[in-house]
Parts: structure tokens; C-alpha cells; sequence
């Protein structure tokens, strides 16, 4: 058994299916020796981040849990607008993973072009602005989004998976080699669009947790 500290994988949002979802992702990474993952939501946030305003204060959510765990070896933002990752940075020693950045460099990691699938149009404007940072907007063939699904019902809703597959199949089109799943309640779905699409899909929730775990073992 481990004498590590968890590590803690944070839905800023409120919504308990997305929490769920996320904890059923991270499941298959705990290791006999490794930490644990302990998944938490926050009551206080909003149902889905689908605005700046949401961000933002989604960003000083984060930072409140993770100040209130110090005994965490590393923390994952489960919503891929990566609210507070600077601030947490700055606020604690241990790893602190976004699962935007931790979704890109996965994909990458998998083929030259990459693409995003986004929750609607508000979120990649959001986006955006970190795949700017990150300095890697020439691999970026395009994100495309739906139209303004919720968080719970990317991962449940048949209907919207249609919608999904769909702007997944435009992206193979323009030539993307693997697509990013732009919110952590695609996790649900993740393995029957790839199955679909032919195409390498990242769940930026299971790079997140890969990337966190990587980071403390050893």
C-alpha cells in the first residue's frame, strides 16, 4: 500500500453525474502501489462552465479546495477550460494538471494535427486563449462545437452523441489524426466514438490522471 497522498481530480462544476463520470475515468490508473484517485465536485459551481463569468469564478473554486488539501501528491482541474491552473500553481508545491493542456499534449503525442470536439460556441473562444499559451495553434485543425450541450448530457444523451460523432467525422474530414473531447463528461463516451470514427479519441480526463500519475510515482 502507498503511504502517498491521494492524488485529487477536482470538477469545478456541480453537476454529480459529472463527478461520477470523471471518478468511473481515473479508475482504471489506480495501481496496487501507486496513490489513489479521489475524485470531488464542488456544490457551489455551476452545472455546466460555459462562460468566462463561470471560469472565473470556477478558477477561485478551485483554489479553495485546493489549498484545503495539503495532503494531496497532485491535483488534477477536471473541466477543460483549466480554471485556476497559474493560480493553484502558485499557491502549492505538489503537480497541478489541467485536462486541457493534459488532452493536447496527449494528442499530439498520438498524430500531427489534432482537433477538439467543444460543449458550443462560447467554450472555444475560451479554449482558445490556452492554445495560445501553449504555443500550439499550428496543430490545431479546428474545434468545433455543439450546440451548447450541458456537461451531464455529453456523457448520456443519445441524441447529442449523434451531434458528437458528427463534428467528430467533419474533423477526420479536414485531416485531424485525433480529436480532444472538450469537457470531462465526454469520458462516458470516449471509447464508442473512436470505435466509430476510426480515429484515435482523447479523453482529457484519463490524460490528466496519466499525466498526474506519472508525475508522483517513482
Amino acid at each position: 500500500m502507498s503511504a502517498r497522498g491521494p492524488i485529487l481530480v477536482i470538477n469545478p462544476n456541480s453537476t454529480a453525474s459529472v463527478t461520477q463520470a470523471i471518478a468511473d475515468a481515473v479508475a482504471p490508473f489506480a495501481t496496487p502501489t501507486g496513490p489513489a484517485f479521489e475524485t470531488v465536485g464542488i456544490a457551489k459551481g455551476p452545472a455546466t462552465i460555459a462562460s468566462m463569468a463561470d471560469a472565473a469564478q470556477a478558477a477561485l473554486n478551485v483554489a479553495e479546495v485546493v489549498q484545503a488539501r495539503p495532503d494531496a501528491s497532485a491535483y488534477v482541474i477536471a473541466c477543460f477550460s483549466d480554471p485556476g491552473l497559474e493560480l493553484c500553481r502558485s499557491l502549492v508545491a505538489q503537480p497541478v494538471l489541467g485536462i486541457q493542456e493534459a488532452g493536447i499534449l496527449a494528442a499530439m503525442g498520438r498524430a500531427d494535427l489534432f482537433g477538439i470536439i467543444a460543449l458550443g460556441a462560447a467554450s472555444v473562444a475560451r479554449h482558445r486563449l490556452r492554445i495560445r499559451q501553449m504555443g500550439v495553434e499550428s496543430r490545431l485543425v479546428a474545434e468545433l462545437p455543439l450546440n451548447n450541450a450541458s456537461a451531464h448530457d455529453v456523457g448520456t444523451n443519445d441524441d447529442v452523441f449523434q451531434q458528437t460523432l458528427a463534428r467528430g467525422q467533419e474533423l477526420k474530414e479536414a485531416g485531424v489524426g485525433a480529436i480532444v473531447l472538450g469537457c470531462a463528461g465526454f469520458s462516458p463516451r470516449r471509447a464508442a466514438l473512436q470505435d466509430r470514427l476510426g480515429i484515435a479519441v482523447v479523453d482529457p480526463v484519463q490524460a490528466g490522471a496519466a499525466m498526474a500519475l506519472a508525475a508522483v510515482m517513482g
